[in-house]
């Protein structure tokens, strides 16, 4: 039994409150669900797909799938029965989308308080009916009408996979799922839905113990949904009736001629002495009470004439009042004023809270904690022992000493604008720094030092500047003078920076005649403006001749 409304909440409005105890007209409503039934009701009682199996007609089963049925088949590809065996053949069907169908616009103005219904009349009922009495006194039946809320029309998408061993079994149930593309599904006792059958997909699986004929394939729905709710206190069925016209009707076999008293006797059954009717007074008329009427005043209030009985004999003025005036314009004094909120204007005081702006002229003092829940302007001097935040990160401004900044190592902090730091030494990380350095040569070699973008990018650049020069030299000399293990050449090899290694045989490539020569035979030698080339003739094989031609390419100054 639900539980009911607080009176406040109860419908006021009679009209809604018809008895609906002998209606046959229920409280109309479409769910989800109705409508997932309307498409197992069709496939059960109207599709009624089968297959031939060792000459039986066996009926194809056909399943809803839950969610996690629905992922097993997803991941497997099919289904298996309690004794894990592949279930053959079997339709699963599951609902992929609901959207709202926007070929049918309607605008209930406020959803749980439509005001757009489809209204009918009841032709005939028990109490809608002629009968002998209507007839006789001339009245008309009383018609009931019903009013039923507009549902949401909705577009309903349906995935189908069915499974069979054969490809002739599959060719059946296929042929009558096409065959019922544009019917209506459902049952036409309760509710039917316009079906559009789209395209399917086949798959043959054949594996050594096993063999599956699948399809896929999905239904389109035009659907509509009428939740039971509550709408504002009224079902989604609303039952009215006309007005009905009573006719009460008197005879009388003998008419009344005695003159009726004041006290409802006949004139000539009182005494004589009563048989005058008094006449109607005039002027004004004194009543007295038995029971007078006594005010009496209380805590503040005063009354003029305190205590004294008032019984209607004699005219009586009281004034009531108060020890002040209470006009909208008058300084009213309280010593103590006990209310659940005050309201003055726009601000409201309500227990431990203030709704509304405040401003306060003059100091505030207060003994205890002071939050505020929004955001504080204050253009004065905040005066504190210990300052604290929180707002991303932590920060803790002490009267003296150390302060502290954060208190994890993720909390960041933004300055903006000019950071002047007096100090001896400057920690990140406990790692400590002595200064920064602008040492453009870096011989320093300061571990404690932080050097600057101007030092690094000076030193770089002539590093760079060496290296590149030295890097790009690349030159092609010819022997001049050749002895049998010696050849001459009027070049001087070009000096390493210091971050290289120093120039060597390896710096340099020798061609004899056009041959290339191993660099495992060879030496070189700067003597002077002379380059010489040294060879170890057993490990080369030949000697030099005065009329061979070699080639030097490699690190010559020019």
């Amino acid at each position: 039994m639900s539980k009911p409304l607080p009176r406040k909440q109860r419908v006021l409005n009679r009209g809604y409150l018809y008895s609906r105890t002998a209606d046959d007209m229920g409280e109309l409503s479409v769910n989800l669900i109705d409508i997932d039934s309307a498409i197992m009701y069709y496939f059960d009682s109207v599709i009624q797909p089968s297959v031939e199996d060792n000459g039986e007609n066996v009926k194809v089963p056909i399943m809803y799938a839950s969610p996690e049925r629905w992922k097993a088949i997803q991941r497997d590809g099919f289904m298996r029965d309690k004794k894990r065996q592949i279930i053959t053949p079997v339709i699963v069907y599951k609902r992929t989308s609901v959207e709202r169908d926007e070929t049918v616009p309607q605008d209930k103005l406020d959803a749980n308080n439509p005001n757009l219904f489809y209204t009918f009349e009841k032709k005939y009922s028990r109490s809608h009916r002629y009968d002998n009495f209507q007839l006789q006194q001339g009245l008309l039946p009383q018609k009931e009408y019903y009013n039923v809320m507009f549902p949401d029309y909705v577009n309903l998408t349906y995935e189908f996979i069915v499974w069979t061993t054969y490809m002739e079994h599959m060719n059946n149930i296929v042929e009558k799922v096409i065959y019922s593309d544009g019917a209506y599904w459902g049952n036409p006792e309760k509710l039917r839905f316009r079906s559009r059958v789209e395209s399917f997909s086949d798959v043959t699986e054949v594996s050594d113990v096993e063999r599956l004929v699948r399809t896929n394939f999905t239904v389109s729905l035009k659907g509509y949904l009428l939740p039971k709710g509550n709408f504002d206190h009224r079902s989604t069925t609303q039952k009215f009736l006309t007005p009905k016209k009573v006719i009460i009707g008197s005879e009388v076999d003998t008419a009344v001629t005695k003159n009726i008293g004041k006290a409802g006797q006949f004139l000539e059954d009182l005494p004589s002495a009563q048989t005058q009717l008094p006449s109607t007074p005039t002027g004004d008329v004194s009543v007295t009470v038995t029971n007078g009427l006594i005010f009496i005043g209380g805590t503040g209030v005063t009354i003029s004439q305190d205590g004294v009985l008032f019984d209607g004999s004699i005219p009586m003025t009281q004034t009531i009042s108060i020890g002040q005036s209470v006009a909208t314009t008058d300084n009213v004094t309280f010593n103590q004023v006990s209310a659940s909120s005050l309201v003055f204007d726009d601000v409201t005081y309500n227990g431990d809270s203030i709704t509304g702006d405040l401003n306060i002229t003059g100091s505030v003092t207060t003994t205890g904690d002071f939050t505020i829940n929004g955001d504080a302007t204050i253009d004065g001097i905040i005066t504190a022992q210990e300052y604290h935040t929180e707002f991303v990160s932590a920060s803790i401004m002490f009267a003296s000493g150390s302060t502290q900044f954060g208190d994890t190592i993720d909390d960041n902090h933004n300055f903006t604008g000019s950071l002047f730091v007096s100090a001896s030494s400057f920690e990140i990380n406990n790692t400590s720094f002595a200064g920064i350095s602008n040492d453009t040569s870096l011989t320093d070699s300061s571990q404690t030092e932080v050097v600057t973008e101007h030092a690094i990018k000076s030193y770089v650049d002539s590093e760079v500047e060496d290296t590149n020069v030295y890097f790009r030299k690349q030159f092609v000399k010819t022997s001049a003078t050749i002895t049998t293990s010696t050849a001459s050449f009027t070049a001087t090899t070009a000096s390493a920076p210091t971050s290289l290694t120093a120039t060597g045989e390896n710096d340099f490539i020798f061609f004899v005649n056009g041959q290339y020569m191993e660099h495992d035979a060879l030496q070189v030698e700067q003597s002077g403006s002379v380059f010489l080339l040294k060879v170890d003739n057993d490990s080369i094989g030949y000697d030099l001749e005065s009329d061979d031609e070699i080639l030097a390419i490699g690190k010559f100054d020019s």
